[in-house]
C-alpha cells in the first residue's frame, strides 16, 4: 500500500508538470507503467482541465488587454506588455475593486467578487498556452486590491513560484496595494524575501491622499510609513512606490520635494505614471515639462525615479483603465430595474 501511495505522488508531480509546464498532458501510455495507468486515468477523470474562455482580446503597439469570462458569467482584464527585458503580464486579483481610488477606472465598479487562486493563475496559464506570449514578469496590477484577497493571491503566488510546474522566480512577481497596513505587515512576517512590494502612495500629504484614496482615512501615511519601514527591515527587500500624476493636484515641485521627505529612511525606487485617461474623468495628466521637472527633483533628492512610459491608452489597457464598462452598465440597469418595481 505505501508503495503504491509514493507511485501516486510521483504520477501526480508529473501531470502536474505536464499541465504547467507544457499546457497540456501527455499520453499516458507513453510514460506511466502499464499497471498504474488504471491509477493515473482515475487521477486526470477527478480533476477539471478545462480554461476560461477568452472573451474578448485587443492588442495595440504590442500591447494585448485580455478578459477571461468564467463559468458565473464575470471576467477578468489582463494585459501583455512588451518590455526591453521580455513581457511583463499585468494580472487581475479580484472583478472590480471597493478601494475606491479616485483616478482608478476600476474602482467606479465597486467589488463584485474576489478571484479564486485558480482564475488569478489562469491569467498566466492562458497569456503563455493559449496566446503563445513567453511571460517573463507577473505583476499584481491589474483589477482589484490584491491584498484585499490575500490569502487566494499567495496561494497563486506559490503554484506561480512551484519549481515543478509554472516557475518563476519570486523576484518576477510583483504585488501592488493601495496601503492597507494590515496586509503589508503581514507579508513582512510570512513571504518570500525577493518576493516584490508595490505601493501606490500617490500624494505628498495626507490632506491631498485622502481626498483621492480612501484608504487612507483607515491608514493615515504615518501608518503607512511604519509599515513600510517594518517591512525593509530586511535588508534584502526594498520597495516600488508608485505615484500617479494628476495635474494641479500631486505635480508640483513642493509635491516632489514633501514627497522625498515623506520616503526617508525608506528602501525605496519612485516609478512616476501620468495619469491616463477614464470613461468619466476628473482629472487630466501633467505636461511633459511638469512631468520631467517632477523626475529631475527626485532624482536631486537622491531617489533612482522612473517616468513611466503609457502603453495600451488606445484600448483603455493602460495604469488606471482597467475596469470592465460593460459589466457597470449591466449592474447600473438591474439597480434600476430593481427600484422601478
Amino acid at each position: 500500500m505505501f508503495l503504491q501511495f509514493c507511485k501516486g505522488k510521483q504520477h501526480a508531480a508529473k501531470l502536474y508538470s505536464d499541465w504547467f509546464r507544457k499546457g497540456h498532458v501527455r499520453d499516458i501510455a507513453d510514460w506511466a507503467e502499464p499497471q498504474a495507468i488504471p491509477l493515473v486515468e482515475k487521477m486526470i477523470a477527478s480533476v477539471d482541465f478545462g480554461l476560461p474562455e477568452i472573451s474578448h482580446r485587443r492588442e495595440e503597439g504590442g500591447t494585448v488587454k485580455f478578459l477571461l469570462k468564467f463559468g458565473d458569467g464575470f471576467e477578468s482584464e489582463s494585459v501583455l506588455i512588451p518590455m526591453e527585458a521580455g513581457t511583463t503580464i499585468c494580472i487581475s486579483s479580484q472583478i472590480g475593486c471597493k478601494m475606491g481610488c479616485a483616478f482608478c477606472e476600476t474602482g467606479k465598479m465597486g467589488l463584485i467578487r474576489h478571484l479564486t487562486c485558480e482564475e488569478i493563475v489562469a491569467q498566466v496559464f492562458c497569456a503563455r498556452f493559449v496566446l503563445g506570449r513567453e511571460v517573463r514578469n507577473i505583476v499584481f496590477m491589474g483589477m482589484g486590491e490584491p491584498f484585499d484577497n490575500y490569502d487566494a493571491v499567495m496561494r497563486a503566488v506559490a503554484v506561480l513560484t512551484c519549481s515543478g510546474g509554472l516557475g518563476f522566480g519570486p523576484s518576477r512577481i510583483t504585488i501592488s496595494t493601495s496601503g492597507k497596513v494590515d496586509a503589508i505587515l503581514r507579508m513582512a512576517k510570512e513571504a518570500n524575501p525577493a518576493l516584490n512590494l508595490a505601493v501606490s502612495v500617490n500624494a505628498p500629504t495626507d490632506t491631498i491622499r485622502n481626498k483621492i484614496m480612501p484608504v487612507n482615512r483607515q491608514w493615515n501615511m504615518a501608518e503607512l510609513k511604519s509599515a513600510m519601514l517594518e517591512y525593509c527591515a530586511d535588508p534584502r527587500r526594498e520597495i516600488l512606490v508608485e505615484y500617479v500624476l494628476l495635474k494641479g493636484i500631486n505635480d508640483s515641485l513642493e509635491a516632489a520635494d514633501l514627497l522625498a521627505e515623506y520616503l526617508r529612511g525608506l528602501k525605496v525606487k519612485v516609478n512616476l505614471i501620468p495619469y491616463n485617461p477614464q470613461t468619466r474623468d476628473r482629472f487630466a495628466p501633467p505636461d511633459e515639462g511638469c512631468r520631467e521637472a517632477f523626475l529631475k527633483r527626485m532624482r536631486e533628492h537622491g531617489y533612482q525615479t522612473l517616468l513611466r512610459g503609457t502603453k495600451g491608452q488606445q484600448i483603455m489597457a493602460a495604469c488606471g483603465q482597467l475596469g470592465n464598462v460593460d459589466v457597470r452598465r449591466e449592474r447600473i440597469a438591474a439597480k434600476v430595474e430593481s427600484f422601478l418595481r
